[in-house]
């Protein structure tokens, strides 16, 4: 794992430290070696900080030059299969001077073409090759978009890198936030693909490739290729007459071939333990191909109901893993928060961000690699919005929606805190936490107008951002496109899929390389082998979602090796306190950041909705954790 960065169509002297200033700026991705290769004639420069993971020798020096000179890489991340992909190219006469997984990238490319090659790694990747003989440079990403790659154009010079924080240290930079995207930031939380929260700056799709050539004009954005569909395989024949039996048997292998895969190292390595279905999956799977305890890791809270460590802890003990746990105060926690901007060089709202930093930095005190169990929700059924989505579809969707406009209009005459009142005059058994949250939350989805925009307003901090950005109208995002064009029509799986090609690599992989990388910590995530992701999709769903509960047949897999007793128990996210906090310690901190006059200073978000969810908040009469979070996490990283 490492990071990357380069100039294309700059002549000048000053390229070489230019590529080095940028490389500097994200050295924390690779902080054991670092390397600049540039060809002033040319105009491109490629740069690379390297985190030593495989051939810690000076052999595995980045960039690193094809046998023939015509290929120069930079490249950020792993491939799994390289030592397969080594021996089927030596077999052809190929020579090799090192052992690293990027000489074998680069003698793929030459054996087989660039296109072919990447359709045979198996692994998680950004890389941009300079092609000497073409004078074409070409970014590509893995498949699901573990790794990240920004780049766009910058007053003439063509710009990319691992995050924004490197095309921030080129001379040229001249970001202008863009409003359309910021108000999607603000309903999701996180910013989507393809944008980046600059004008003119994009993230590269997962599962693609571009190609940028001295013959296009300056400024032209070429067009992505795509070389690996996750519409496509969602779209896949399932799979059909398969007992229970011989598929449980099937994921199993699968899942012990793709976790042996990423426990390949020449540096110590460990897992991320949170002792739910995911991580417990793979740390099993660890433990039994591995001769000595696994290194686990888990971060406990004090607050019961944020604490998963007693449960991780437990199936240490069972799987005889060598566990750390680590409890933390309140005040360790926030302490985290004014990095926050300085990690998410982007605005970032989900504040699990908090702990998966936690436990990533406490990971990086023992080793240099992490697995986690990400993944396995959007492939296997595992979120409750999918239950919930299900249950007020089919609830809702034959009454008409004016009748459903006005049901939900009566549900919101009485304040949520009003409900509660009502809600604790109820029978015990009948009593509903939150009640009056849940009831306006039902009301505002209550009036959709169909399964994909039920699952919009699910996953939806605000409902019309637009109205809190100044100027602003929602831009298209890419997982939107995507989704009206996936053939299915279940209801879980249409929701399933809008996670996989949106939520996942906006969100999830982007929270756990960020958090990862700021202490120089690999992490890998084995449920994410594209292998693994395209079985998933031929499953019947309801291998997947059964009796009411998610990652039937994942579980299946891990009671061979967990009792189910240690593992049986409602879903819990990894969350904090926030909304205690946000009333407590953080109120001080947030109340700088919401103050009236500097958001109309500022000039992008209305003061109007703010203060009121804000006095809201504080009062106790709504809970609006989630909404002021992206408010605040954006005022944070526009204030830094």
């Amino acid at each position: 794992m490492c990071g990357i960065a380069g100039i294309m169509g700059e002549f000048t002297a000053e390229l070489p430290s230019r590529v080095q200033s940028m490389v500097a700026s994200i050295r924390y991705r690779g902080p054991d070696d670092s390397g600049v290769w540039s060809d002033e004639r040319a105009g491109i420069g490629l740069g690379h900080a390297r985190l030593s993971v495989l051939d810690l020798s000076p052999e595995g020096h980045q960039p690193m030059v094809s046998s023939s000179g015509r290929y120069v890489l930079t490249f950020n991340g792993e491939v799994y299969n390289f030592a397969e992909l080594r021996s089927e190219l030596r077999r052809t006469g190929v020579q090799f001077r090192g052992h690293s997984d990027t000489e074998v990238m680069l003698a793929a490319f030459e054996a087989w073409g660039i296109e072919k090659a990447v359709q045979q790694f198996v692994g998680m990747f950004a890389f941009a090759l300079w092609d000497r003989a073409d004078r074409q440079l070409i970014l590509a990403r893995d498949r699901i978009g573990e790794k990240p790659l920004y780049y766009g154009w910058c007053g003439g010079i063509f710009l990319f890198g691992s995050e924004l924080k490197a095309l921030w240290a080129h001379p040229s930079w001249r970001g202008e936030i863009n409003r359309g995207v910021l108000a999607s930031y603000m309903r999701y939380g996180y910013v989507p693909l393809p944008h980046s929260i600059y004008t003119g700056i994009c993230k590269l799709l997962p599962g693609a490739w571009l190609k940028i050539s001295f013959d296009d004009p300056p400024g032209h954005m070429p067009v992505p290729t795509t070389y690996w569909s996750g519409r496509e395989v969602a779209m896949q024949e399932p799979l059909t007459g398969l007992s229970d039996a011989a598929a449980t048997d099937a994921l199993d292998s699968l899942l012990r071939q793709a976790v042996g895969r990423q426990m390949i190292s020449d540096v110590p390595l460990g897992a991320f333990l949170s002792g739910g279905i995911d991580s417990s999956t793979v740390v099993a799977l660890m433990q039994c191909q591995s001769s000595r305890p696994v290194r686990t890791f888990s971060i406990g809270f004090s607050e019961s109901d944020y604490d998963e460590a007693r449960y991780a802890k437990l199936v240490a003990a069972q799987l005889g893993t060598d566990h750390t746990e680590l409890y933390l105060s309140a005040e360790e926690a926030l302490r985290v928060i004014p990095r926050l901007p300085d990690i998410y060089d982007e605005p970032f709202g989900d504040s699990s961000q908090i702990p998966t930093h936690l436990v990533a930095a406490l990971a990086r005190t023992h080793v240099t690699v992490a697995l986690s169990g990400d993944g396995g929700d959007e492939l296997f059924g595992g979120y409750n919005r999918y239950f919930w989505g299900r249950s007020i579809w089919n609830r809702i969707g034959t009454v008409p929606q004016s009748l459903r406009h006005g049901i939900g209009g009566m549900m919101t005459v009485l304040s949520p805190a009003s409900w509660d009142r009502i809600g604790k005059i109820l029978p015990r058994r009948l009593r509903q936490p939150t009640l009056g949250d849940r009831i306006h939350k039902l009301a505002s989805v209550i009036d959709v107008d169909g399964p994909d925009e039920l699952y919009r307003r699910l996953v939806s901090q605000h409902r019309e951002p637009g109205s809190l950005i100044i100027g602003a109208e929602e831009a298209p995002i890419w997982a939107d496109a995507e989704a009206a064009a996936f053939g299915r029509s279940d209801f879980t799986e249409r929701m399933m899929f809008r996670d996989l090609v949106g939520y996942l690599a906006d969100d999830i992989l982007t929270k756990v390389d960020r958090a990862a990388m700021a202490v120089s910590l690999e992490t890998r995530v084995p449920l994410l082998d594209h292998h693994l992701v395209a079985f998933a999709w031929r499953l019947p769903l309801a291998m997947k979602v059964r009796d009411g509960q998610g990652k039937w047949l994942l579980r299946q897999v891990l009671y061979r090796y967990v009792p189910r007793e240690l593992i049986d128990r409602p879903k819990q996210g990894f969350g904090i306190p926030l909304d205690a906090w946000l009333r407590g310690p953080l109120r001080e901190w947030a109340e700088e950041l919401l103050d009236e006059s500097r958001l109309r200073r500022e000039g992008y978000l209305h003061p109007g909705p703010i203060r009121e969810k804000w006095a809201e908040h504080l009062s106790g009469r709504r809970n609006w954790q989630y909404w002021l979070w992206n408010v605040l996490m954006f005022q944070a990283w526009n204030e830094r």
